[in-house]
């Protein structure tokens, strides 16, 4: 399999549109999507209280080998996530040091890989934003082939090319681009709903009245009956 990139055109996000997303919990971006395009729940900040916005560029690469994300992390431009369909695999890390050494020296706006990584002494002192499953010693193969720039499975979730990504440490949510503006207005009213909730719990209220959850049917029971 050759190693290939797909040339996209992808319309990009403006410095203030990207900044109002930045504000967007992903539990929130999920909630305003019906709760959905969140990924697998092992895929977490390797930095604890680390974030991520920015739009994807895609790796599909062969399993076990990490030659395409070479060249993603080479090519992405300052702000993109690189988003890597690992396939899940556990027990062989698809970036390292220098990967994320690559993506810090270019700005870029993290990394997301849907399996493991490594060096997570040297990753940690980068401060570069790296959500995986986890670390494991076991490095990657090279130069059996992948593609960059395509529709991807990262996480069990389809990634495109320029779709919005929002990680944190509940995890990371996929927002496409075609649905970006709709779904950042409705971000934003769920943002101010959970505000007006919080004042109001702080006040005094019940979840139950704040959200307004059903009563409870009470039930009310014979005690002697039930030992006879």
């Amino acid at each position: 399999m050759a190693m290939q990139r797909y040339i996209t055109n992808f319309p990009r996000l403006t410095p203030d549109t990207l900044e109002k997303w930045r504000g967007v919990p992903s539990s929130v971006a999920s909630d305003a999507q019906n709760r959905c395009q969140s990924m697998d729940s092992r895929i977490k900040p390797m930095v604890p209280g680390m974030r991520i916005c920015g739009q994807a560029r895609t790796v599909v690469p062969m399993p076990g080998d990490n030659s395409m994300v070479h060249h993603a992390v080479s090519l992405a431009e300052p702000g993109d996530i690189v988003m890597v369909a690992g396939g899940g695999l556990e027990d062989v890390a698809m970036a390292g040091e220098w990967v994320v050494r690559c993506c810090k020296r270019r700005a870029l706006g993290g990394l997301v890989v849907d399996g493991t990584v490594r060096d997570l002494y040297e990753i940690r002192s980068l401060n570069v934003p790296v959500f995986a499953k986890g670390a494991v010693p076991r490095g990657p193969h090279k130069n059996f082939g992948g593609k960059m720039d395509v529709l991807a499975s990262v996480g069990n979730v389809p990634v495109s090319p320029g779709d919005i990504i929002l990680g944190d440490e509940d995890g990371v949510v996929v927002i496409p681009l075609d649905l970006a503006e709709e779904t950042l207005e409705a971000s934003l009213k769920l943002l101010e709903r959970e505000r007006l909730w919080t004042s109001q719990i702080e006040a005094g209220r019940t979840l139950v009245e704040v959200l307004g959850v059903p009563e409870l049917e009470v039930i009310e029971r014979d005690r002697k009956l039930e030992r006879a």
